[in-house]
């Protein structure tokens, strides 16, 4: 059995050709999304964070509105940059939305990746120290908001305070319990991997690599997940972890699907370069279930993974991205045993 989701970017253009013109259908279809895919039996709607772009960037209004509609699905983001957030205001949102969700939050958060302007977090207000770089600063401010979230207190109370205080220092509120073991890291290399599992994080790995052995993708990436368990283990972390992949997948089951994504059947993996070093991505499924069936049952990554997220193409709106997710549910998943 696998938790099945999907992850969107909320892409929106004012293109005759896109379904989403505009910010505002992008934040309103992804909870409509998100209530669709409820409905249709899947287990998770994530939502990617991008800024100074069209496409989704504050999370959790979106989160908390989404919780209001559903009851059971999971909520969550792939990926939050850490290089541009305030590790407190965060906690106090996320313990909000949260909240509201009734323990359904699965956070992921990551460095981030090349963004749509240079040194962004620094318009946010965030500048690495001297001699420090972006990473180790969204390393830093990841470490503080997990010790934000275990709901300890840390701050001194004022002695005549407006309103009466509990004794002893006081913590953010609100706080969620259990949400620090719903955080997630997302992790674009083995080195990474292992870290995410020393820190007592779950592990989020997307359809990129940013690095290259020469090997198949999905293997390079089973390799990834091993490492993670590995380093998880090894640290003696109590609980057992989560790991989640990003796949394209599209069953062609219609005439819209054939003609949508046709081309893709053959598509292959691809060796790039990002931040100026190798990287490796992985291929998009397409074609007629037998034949996805038989692709998908070889992926190596897949197998190790607990979670699997379908990124869907938002921008043909609710109703297509929905007939996506019920074909993987239910032309794939039984037959590959994870319904």
């Amino acid at each position: 059995m696998k938790n099945i989701g999907f992850l969107s970017f909320g892409h929106w253009s004012p293109s005759p050709h896109s379904q989403v013109r505009t910010a505002q259908d992008s934040l309103l279809q992804s909870i409509e999304l998100a209530v669709a895919a409820e409905e249709l039996g899947a287990d998770g709607a994530y939502f990617r964070v991008h800024h100074f772009a069209h496409q989704l960037a504050s999370p959790f209004p979106l989160l908390a509105a989404a919780a209001a509609r559903t009851s059971r699905i999971e909520l969550g983001t792939g990926v939050i940059d850490m290089r541009y957030e305030n590790p407190l205001y965060m906690a106090e949102d996320a313990g909000a939305a949260d909240l509201i969700s009734g323990g359904r939050l699965q956070l992921g958060i990551s460095r981030g990746s090349p963004e749509q302007v240079i040194d962004g977090f620094r318009y946010f207000g965030y500048v690495p120290q001297e001699g420090s770089s972006d990473a180790e600063m969204a390393r830093n401010h990841t470490q503080l908001f997990l010790d934000v979230l275990r709901g300890e207190g840390f701050a001194e109370p004022n002695p005549r305070p407006m309103f009466p205080n509990p004794p002893g220092l006081l913590r953010v509120e609100p706080h969620s319990p259990g949400l620090r073991d719903r955080i997630w890291w997302g992790a674009g290399s083995r080195a990474t991997a292992e870290w995410t599992g020393e820190q007592g994080m779950n592990l989020m790995s997307s359809t990129l690599l940013t690095e290259d052995t020469g090997v198949p993708f999905h293997r390079l990436q089973a390799e990834q997940i091993q490492r993670f368990r590995d380093a998880w283990t090894a640290a003696g972390h109590e609980r057992e972890p989560r790991v989640s992949v990003s796949r394209s997948i599209f069953p062609i089951v219609s005439d819209l699907d054939r003609q949508l994504f046709w081309r893709e059947r053959h598509s292959t993996d691809q060796v790039g370069h990002l931040d100026g070093g190798d990287a490796r991505f992985g291929k998009t499924y397409a074609g007629e279930p037998d034949k996805l069936i038989a692709e998908l049952a070889e992926d190596e990554a897949i197998a190790a993974a607990d979670t699997l997220l379908l990124t869907v193409p938002n921008q043909l709106g609710v109703d297509y991205n929905a007939h996506v997710v019920e074909s993987v549910l239910t032309h794939l998943a039984p037959e590959l045993g994870w319904r």
